[in-house]
């Protein structure tokens, strides 16, 4: 994990004199992704500073590396994971002066020209400055892993590891691309299938595409580009057996993981409790590594952190159970810090706490460089398979990417759409879209998978590379060897459904490995789960301090009162103060993102303020004692207690016979009651009355009471009940 800056002139002409200043502003705007060394090279028509975080060779792996003559300069931000191999490949006549990993690739450039990546495993940005063919290449790896952006104008090309580096040249244009931005899938949450080149949310900022290489000429800007890579078909079930995927899954990742655990420095886990960070914690077990783990009121409920502290003393690992009590609420220039440092208005809970866990494991273990994540599995290995079914089977998870699909195929064809759309039984085949768009229902399956690569450059990844690197760690994904992700976009049709429900396929292959408590615990997203309220809860506080002070600055930004209607915003607010705990919390925060990147193209923060509080562990050996349960405070409750129904919340029954019910807050619908599996809740919540005692209304509905009152905590917690204990006449 390093950074590369730099720009070239297109036409002919050499630089300015002013290009040193410019090229060490460019290099301090990446200084927290290389705190070990800092590098200038200037060569007439082009320049490239590079900075960097040694995890390998840390005396002789200087970059740039330059060839013999001076005529080639490359620079790597990633690893190359085969390198030796590689250089045992290349033969006597490639003279190594390091035991660099990336140093391989200015031999292999040299050798092999833009082939040079064919064989190349790992995760890398690559700039090229070729004198001999004047021309600047840039290049990344297969899966987008490692950022590259650009920004190119009339005749200067400039190219950097982060969008801020960019920015810190003069001449790159500073605009958040709003109309871009809301459109962005992953911003509004819609379920739509979209599989184009990720966005980068600034206009005249473009990636580098993954699995490609662009040359630009510096004699006339002519540019072209080399992809060297695509996902491959799936292939004919004739032609390999089921268990082959299994145990090719489990080989691989054992490779992969060992791979990841190269370096000159300590290297850890991240470990969330599931299935993913296990299996990549008990392939480097043998090493002793530290895990990190966060402890959370989300991570707590919903058994994430138990399952975490569980799995490491299983492996015999050490387990760092980071806390964040419910008290610790970012504070405005904390939050803005973050979202300078992350560049996406996607920017949310889980980046703050990534952020703050490799912080944690930076300043606990000062040797540690690396940090091993189970990112990737859940996309490519059908980690959404269950929640994507809708409560249904893999029958019914195919049906709703045929709908995605079909959504995609059709666009903005409404008209055509409203024969699927608006029919309870469609009169019309699927095989009626080929006339519209030919093909497009062929494999929804594929598409779908398509659609989660994307999903993982355009937030995954980006969110990843930033947390760690902005804390001075290397975030290393064994899930995402290129190898792996061919695997699993090769499987037939015909084994999908056994493979890939609920993540089968990861289950078998490690289950030699894992304690079967893990091996069979369900997937939950890193803060989620049954708790997640707690997490959202935090977030609301967080926009609601100081007066809603980060709305209201969002809300200054230059373009914000064409985009943003404030009433509604602030307004949305306040209903999440009323029912807090809401999911609605991440679309607000989204929003406000938008508004304070604005600001911040404007202005851009010159200085990044210091970090919060300092993350601290706690050493946990019963989830359930006090020094846990205080971290989280609920409000106290006993039969004696006295509760009334908020008096903004209505309580609302459905049609005859639908046996549902719905508490409104505010007027808006926010919670869903079944009966049949809610019922005696419905009927104590109906008569809560703010005058008898919770034993007298638990006895009065004929209910026990013990197992409603997590309930009666938590919707006291969210503000939909309030205590009048006091002020309650006395129960006889």
């Amino acid at each position: 994990m390093c950074g590369i800056a730099g720009f070239a002139r297109t036409d002919g002409s050499s630089l300015a004199e002013t290009s040193d200043r410019i090229l060490r502003d460019m290099a301090k705007a990446l200084r927290p992704r290389g705190p070990d060394d800092m590098q200038f090279h200037h060569a007439g028509q082009a320049s490239m500073s590079f900075t960097r975080l040694a995890l390998i060779d840390p005396e002789g792996g200087r970059q740039p590396f330059i060839s013999d003559d001076g005529q080639v300069i490359l620079a790597a931000n990633g690893e190359i994971y085969n390198y030796r191999e590689l250089a045992k490949s290349l033969g006597a006549k490639a003279k190594f002066r390091s035991e660099s990993d990336c140093e391989v690739l200015l031999h292999l450039y040299l050798e092999k020209g833009l082939d040079f990546l064919d064989d190349v495993r790992g995760m890398f940005g690559i700039a090229v400055i070729d004198l001999r063919e004047q021309r600047l290449l840039l290049a990344r790896d297969r899966l987008g892993i490692k950022p590259l952006f650009i920004n190119r104008s009339r005749d200067t090309i400039l190219f950097a590891s982060e969008i801020k580096a960019l920015f810190a040249h003069p001449d790159c244009p500073r605009e958040l691309d709003w109309s871009l931005a809301l459109a962005e899938q992953g911003l509004s949450a819609a379920l739509t299938m979209v599989d184009g080149e990720p966005i980068t949310w600034f206009k005249h900022v473009e990636h580098i595409p993954a699995g490609t290489i662009r040359t630009v000429s510096l004699c006339d800007g002519t540019t072209r580009e080399h992809r060297y890579w695509q996902l491959p078909a799936p292939v004919d079930p004739d032609q390999v057996p089921e268990s082959y995927f299994v145990q090719t899954l489990g080989d691989l990742l054992s490779s992969s993981v060992q791979e990841c655990l190269v370096a000159d420095a300590e290297i850890g886990v991240f470990l969330s409790g599931g299935i993913d960070s296990a299996a990549v914690a008990a392939m480097s077990a043998h090493t002793g590594l530290h895990t990190f783990s966060a402890l959370t009121g989300s991570t707590v409920v919903n058994k994430d952190a138990p399952y975490a502290h569980r799995t490491a003393a299983a492996l015999g690992l050490p387990n760092h159970q980071v806390a964040f009590p419910a008290d610790r609420i970012p504070s405005t220039e904390e939050w803005k810090r973050l979202l300078w440092l992350m560049e996406t208005p996607q920017c949310g809970p889980e980046q703050f706490y990534k952020s703050e866990l490799y912080r944690f494991a930076r300043t606990e273990r000062p040797e540690l460089k690396a940090i091993l994540l189970g990112s990737g599995a859940d996309e490519f290995t059908g980690g959404y398979s269950v929640g994507l079914a809708g409560g249904g089977d893999w029958d019914d998870f195919l049906a709703n990417l045929n709908t995605l699909a079909r959504r995609k195929a059709l666009g903005t064809r409404t008209s055509v759409a409203s024969w699927w759309e608006d029919a309870d039984l469609p009169l019309l085949s699927d095989n009626a879209i080929d006339v519209y768009a030919p093909s497009a229902m062929d494999d929804p399956y594929r598409s779908y998978f398509a659609w989660k690569f994307r999903e993982m450059q355009q937030y995954n990844l980006w969110a990843e590379d930033r947390t760690a690197s902005g804390n001075g760690v290397e975030a290393r994904v064994p899930f995402l060897d290129h190898r792996i992700v061919e695997l699993l976009a090769t499987v037939p049709r015909a084994y999908r459904k056994r493979l890939f429900w609920d993540k089968r396929i990861i289950r078998e292959a490690v289950q030699h490995i894992l304690p079967a408590e893990v091996l069979d615990r369900p997937k939950l997203a890193f803060y989620e789960g049954e708790g997640v309220r707690h997490t959202h809860r935090t977030f609301t506080r967080m926009l609601a301090q100081h007066g809603d002070a980060l709305i209201e600055e969002a809300l200054s930004s230059p373009r914000a009162a064409h985009y943003l209607d404030a009433g509604n915003i602030r307004g949305t607010l306040r209903r999440l103060e009323a029912a807090q705990g809401s999911a609605h919390v991440q679309l607000l925060l989204r929003v406000i993102n938008l508004g304070l990147l604005d600001l911040m193209t404007v202005s851009v923060p010159a200085t990044r303020p210091a970090p919060g509080p300092a993350p601290y562990e706690i050493a946990v050996t019963d989830f359930e004692a006090t020094e846990v349960r205080d971290l989280f405070p609920q409000h106290p409750l006993d039969s004696t207690t006295v509760l009334a129904v908020a008096p903004d919340v209505l309580i609302l029954d459905d049609a005859q016979g639908r046996n549902t019910s719905y508490v409104a807050v505010d007027g808006t619908l926010v919670f869903v009651i079944d009966h049949l599996t809610h019922l005696d809740w419905l009927r104590l919540l109906r008569e809560l009355d703010g005058q008898r005692s919770l034993a007298d209304v638990a006895a009065a509905v004929g209910c026990d009471l013990p197992p409603l009152q997590p309930l009666l905590a938590e919707s006291l917690e969210i503000g939909l009940l309030t205590d009048v204990t006091s002020e309650a006449a006395p129960t006889r």
